[in-house]
């Protein structure tokens, strides 16, 4: 595959087809999201799960369950739309190659694969989340109860922005004719496999941002929409990835020291 085989045509038929199917994922994860923030406010009204309360009651199999979905469908309308430049361009070389009439694979064997990769993703920070609630820090509405526990997370969320391995997977996730070009496979399989590796880059740039809702609150809403939204701009601004890494880390370090300072020593 090289450059000139690939027409940068981004509204055909195909990437409307492309683009209603994400949006339509996007509405329905967000919507669920929603619903939970939502729901835990007004218990009064519906019935809504939550995480058992420290020393009350031991952790079922549905709580885990429970959590766990929670963070796969919280991943998922996050992340989708910050895809949408590789999946673009995936589009337009399955277009080309599908117009020549050699075999392509659908672009949502690959959409699939990247999000398998959060879902995984979803299952670790699960774990990640379980002690915390069994030791207080969080509540049963999954807000911090600790100002050393926020200040500890913002601060390491800002020193990680500024770390070679942050620069290493964001300037990959900013590159999509470079990954397509090194690293494409055929086939179902292959698909799914660049969508899975793919998705580990994008964790390796974006897990300190997803663990800063241990921080402002694993369910509160508008903090989810301002990191998705961030997560986006720094795959698409047309600025340098470098200064929005190191402003976005001085912001959170100076954040975090905010809370730390709040804390009784």
């Amino acid at each position: 595959m090289t450059v000139e085989s690939i027409k940068l045509n981004y509204f055909s038929r195909d990437h409307l087809i492309v683009y209603s199917a994400m949006l339509a994922i996007c509405l329905a994860a967000w919507s669920y999201m929603a619903y939970m923030g939502w729901a835990m406010l007004h218990m009064d009204v519906v019935d809504m799960w939550m995480p058992p309360r420290a020393g009350t009651r031991s952790w079922q199999l549905y709580d885990f369950w429970m959590l766990f979905v929670m963070w796969a469908v919280m991943m998922i309308a996050m992340m989708t739309p910050s895809v949408l430049p590789m999946v673009s361009l995936y589009v337009t070389v399955t277009r080309s190659k599908k117009s020549k009439g050699q075999a392509y694979t659908p672009t949502i064997v690959f959409l699939c694969g990247y999000l398998i990769a959060w879902i995984l993703f979803s299952i670790i920070i699960s774990f990640v989340q379980y002690p915390l609630h069994i030791t207080g820090l969080l509540n049963p509405m999954m807000d911090s109860r600790s100002y050393l526990l926020s200040g500890i997370i913002l601060l390491l969320a800002g020193i990680y922005q500024w770390t070679p391995w942050k620069d290493a997977c964001l300037e990959l996730c900013r590159s999509p004719l470079h990954y397509l070009m090194t690293s494409w496979r055929e086939g179902h399989w292959g698909a799914i496999r660049m969508g899975i590796h793919h998705g580990i880059y994008c964790i390796g740039c974006c897990w300190a941002l997803m663990a800063v809702m241990f921080a402002v609150g694993v369910m509160n809403v508008m903090w989810m929409l301002v990191i998705a939204f961030f997560v986006l701009a720094e795959k698409i601004s047309p600025v340098s990835a470098k200064p929005v890494r190191l402003a976005s880390g001085l912001a959170l370090i100076s954040w975090g020291g905010f809370w730390l300072s709040l804390y009784p020593w």
